[in-house]
C-alpha cells in the first residue's frame, strides 16, 4: 500500500509540473507584447552586441535580427524595423541559433537505468519525458533527437506531438520509438533472474525479416527514424576495446534499404570494430558513441559524410559517478581511451554531430558535451559547426535550423561573452527564442513553479 501511494504521488507530483508546462506554453500566444511568450503574429527585431555567422566562422558586431511570425526575415548590422515592431535590445550579449542535441533520451533521469524500466510505469515515464525537454528548452536546445525510449515504446511520438500542438513546451523533436536489438543483447536485461522474463529496453529483432518487421511496426506508431544497437557490452583488454557486433553489415544495409524506402533513416549504437565498420558500409545516417573507428571505417565515413557522435557527457558523468572504485576506474579508461581515439578522429578529417545522451545524467546540463569536445581537440568554431550545422543535417532540417538566415524558423538564443573564445558561455543562456515565441528573456525570470 505504501509503495503503490508514493508512486501515485509522485505522478501527482509530476502531472503538477507538467500543467505548469503547459501553462507555460499556452502563455506563449496569450502575453503583453515584449513579455516572455511574446505572439508569433508579432514582428520582433533583436539586437545585441555580437552574433554568430556559423557559415562563415565568425563573430559580427553589432548585429540586428528580424523575425517576422515563426521565422527570420532580415539578418545584418542592422534591419529594417517595421511600424509597430518590438524592439528587444539584448546588450552585451552574443545571438546564435538555438542549440541542438542529436543523442538523447527523454524517458530517462538519472539512477539505475534498468530499475527504471521496470518500476516506473509508462504513463509515469511519459510525464517525466514531457518535463525533461522542458528542462532541455530553457537550457537552449531547441531541436534534439531521441533516440530510443529505453522500453516506453513509441511514448515519445505523443511527447513531440504534444511539442508541435503547443500543448507542452520543448525542442523540436525527432523520434525513434524503442531502440532495436538482439536477444540478449546490449538493452536485454542481463543482469536479472532469467526465470523473471524480464521485459528487454528495446524490440527484439534477431533475423534480417524481424529487422523489416520492427521498422514497419515503429514507421506505423510514428517514428521518424530508426536506432539500431549495433554493439554489445563494452570492456578493456589490454588498453585496446572489444565490443561484440550484433548485426552483420548485410542486415544493417537491408535496414537502411528499408528505411529508405519508408523516406526515413538508420542511426546506431556503435561503440567499436567491428560494429563500427559495418555500421558505414551499410550506410546508416549517424554512429553515435564512436570510441573506435579503424582507418577504414573513418575512410568510408569520410567519403559518404557519416558523422560521428561522441557523447562525451554521459562517458564523464559514470566516471564521476561510479558505484566503487573499480568501477571508476574502469569508467576512466574508457573516458580516457575514447579522448584519444578522438583525436585520431579528428586527424582523419570525420565529420561529427553534438549528441550528449542527456537522461541518465540531468536534462538541461548537456551543454557540457560541446564543452568537451573542446577539451578534447575540436575547437569551439568546429564544435558549433558540428553542432549547429551538422545538427540541422543530421535531423533533416538543413535550411530550417541551426543558422540565423532569413527564412530559417527563428530559434535563437544569447549568450554573455563570445563562444568562439569561451564555449563555457553556452552554459548560461540569457535568451531563448523558438519559432519567433521568447521563451526566456533577461527582464523575465525563467517561469517555474
Amino acid at each position: 500500500m505504501t509503495a503503490n501511494f508514493t508512486a501515485l504521488s509522485r505522478i501527482v507530483e509530476l502531472a503538477a509540473w507538467l500543467a505548469v508546462s503547459s501553462v507555460l506554453s499556452v502563455s506563449l500566444a496569450a502575453t503583453p507584447s515584449g513579455a516572455v511568450g511574446e505572439p508569433k503574429d508579432k514582428t520582433i527585431v533583436l539586437r545585441a552586441a555580437r552574433l554568430l555567422d556559423i557559415d562563415g566562422g565568425r563573430i559580427i558586431g553589432p548585429a540586428e535580427v528580424l523575425i517576422r511570425d515563426d521565422r527570420i526575415s532580415a539578418v545584418d548590422r542592422t534591419v529594417p524595423h517595421p511600424v509597430g515592431a518590438y524592439v528587444l535590445d539584448l546588450g552585451n550579449r552574443t545571438l546564435l541559433p538555438g542549440l541542438i542535441d542529436v543523442h538523447v533520451h527523454l524517458f530517462l533521469h538519472p539512477g539505475a537505468e534498468d530499475l527504471q524500466t521496470i518500476e516506473e510505469s509508462v504513463p509515469e515515464r511519459t510525464l517525466h519525458a514531457a518535463l525533461a525537454a522542458r528542462e532541455d528548452l530553457l537550457a537552449g536546445f531547441t531541436a534534439e533527437r531521441d533516440m530510443g525510449t529505453e522500453g516506453a515504446g513509441s511514448a515519445d511520438s505523443a511527447v513531440r506531438d504534444a511539442i508541435n500542438r503547443g500543448w507542452i513546451a520543448g525542442p523540436r523533436l525527432r523520434i525513434s520509438g524503442n531502440a532495436i536489438d538482439i536477444l540478449g543483447g546490449h538493452e536485454d536485461a542481463g543482469r536479472f533472474n532469467p526465470a523473471q522474463h524480464i521485459l528487454p529496453n528495446a524490440s527484439y529483432a534477431n533475423s534480417t525479416a524481424e529487422l523489416i518487421a520492427v521498422i514497419r511496426q515503429q514507421h506505423k506508431e510514428g517514428a521518424d527514424f530508426v536506432k539500431i544497437y549495433e554493439t554489445g557490452p563494452d570492456s578493456m583488454l589490454g588498453g585496446e576495446l572489444r565490443t561484440p557486433y550484433q548485426y552483420t553489415a548485410e542486415q544493417l544495409t537491408t535496414a537502411v534499404e528499408e528505411a529508405a524506402r519508408l523516406g526515413t533513416v538508420v542511426a546506431v549504437h556503435a561503440t567499436g570494430e567491428p560494429g563500427t565498420l559495418y555500421a558505414a558500409r551499410a550506410g546508416v545516417a549517424s554512429i553515435d558513441h564512436a570510441n573506435q573507428l579503424s582507418e577504414e571505417t573513418m575512410k568510408i565515413m569520410r567519403e559518404r559524410q557519416i558523422p560521428a557522435v561522441p557523447t562525451f557527457a554521459v562517458f564523464e558523468y559514470f566516471a564521476l559517478h561510479a558505484s566503487n572504485p573499480e568501477q571508476a576506474a574502469r569508467e576512466h579508461a574508457l573516458l580516457n581511451y575514447k579522448a584519444e581515439q578522438f583525436h585520431r578522429q579528428i586527424a582523419a578529417g570525420i565529420a561529427f554531430a553534438v549528441g550528449s545522451d542527456v537522461g541518465p545524467f540531468p536534462h538541461g546540463t548537456q551543454a557540457r558535451e560541446l564543452e568537451l569536445m573542446v577539451r578534447y581537440g575540436l575547437s569551439p568554431l568546429a564544435t558549433l559547426q558540428a553542432d549547429l550545422v551538422n545538427g540541422a543535417r543530421l535531423l533533416g532540417w538543413a535550411g530550417e535550423v541551426g543558422s540565423l538566415k532569413a527564412g530559417y524558423y527563428a530559434d535563437i538564443i544569447a549568450v554573455p561573452g563570445n563562444p568562439l573564445q569561451d564555449i563555457t558561455t553556452l552554459e548560461h543562456v540569457a535568451f531563448i527564442m523558438k519559432g519567433g515565441v521568447v521563451i526566456r528573456s533577461p527582464e523575465s525570470p525563467e517561469p517555474r513553479p
